[in-house]
């Protein structure tokens, strides 16, 4: 029996890809994002949320980990979900900067996704009890980001149909196989604008999960229809919103 496709999440899911800037340690990066814009951002989803308005009602940052040999195209990424897809603004968020982390970052744009749980481990998340809970931090996971872009004339509905149906069970078949535990697709609401056509998340408890999927994951098909994939690797992400 084919298995069924899965069943996207309600709303939206917001992503913004950051890039700090040349002059921009990764250290100053992660120090401000937590510190400076982290809590503001919380802030204003609270406030919208008491004012009745759409606001964020859960927010989640990844740090990627650097490359030795080169740069990654980005440092992290901050993901929202929404109730609704927001609108794409007219200029890139940190043109004019509002706080000390975009200052340290490339300006950015909002990327709009439909999410789709595919495998729903739970993720470590222990608040502190000392200082304000949020936001916070959780580790102990080894996480790989595939930042995937469609074929050059290819037709998105088409792709999209193939991850769900075909791609999509041989992943989880294979991470189910490896000990892997969490599997999310996520793919953009406005294609024909962004640069890519969607993202996975794949975590497992260590790395020698990764080593074991590469290993074992069989082709099918979907490398014909994708240009190209950026993998980035992380162990670490900031829970802003739970």
């Amino acid at each position: 029996m084919t298995a069924a496709r899965p069943i996207a999440t309600p709303g939206a899911k917001m992503m913004y890809l950051i890039k700090r800037r040349e002059t921009t340690t990764r250290e100053e990066l992660i120090a401000h994002w937590f510190a400076n814009h982290m809590p503001d951002v919380i802030a204003r989803a609270e406030q919208a949320a008491a004012d009745g308005k759409l606001h964020a009602e859960h927010y989640v940052a990844t740090l990627f980990n650097p490359k030795h040999d080169r740069r990654h195209n980005w440092d992290g990424m901050a993901q929202l979900w929404y109730g609704k897809a927001l609108l794409r603004p007219y200029s890139a968020h940190g043109v004019e900067p509002t706080d000390t982390f975009q200052e340290k970052v490339e300006p950015y744009m909002p990327w709009a996704t439909r999410e789709y749980i595919v495998m729903d481990g739970a993720l470590p998340l222990n608040p502190p009890t000392l200082n304000l809970p949020f936001p916070c931090t959780r580790s102990g996971f080894f996480k790989v980001t595939f930042l995937v872009s469609i074929k050059q004339g290819g037709d998105h509905g088409e792709l999209y149909d193939h991850w769900l149906d075909v791609h999509v069970p041989n992943v989880r078949q294979t991470m189910q196989a490896v000990g892997g535990f969490r599997y999310v697709v996520s793919h953009g609401i406005d294609p024909e604008r962004d640069s890519y056509a969607g993202m996975a998340e794949l975590y497992f408890p260590d790395a020698s999960g990764w080593a074991r999927y590469r290993e074992q994951i069989k082709p099918d098909g979907m490398q014909h229809r994708i240009n190209t994939w950026e993998v980035c690797y992380s162990g670490a992400e900031m829970v802003g919103i739970a």
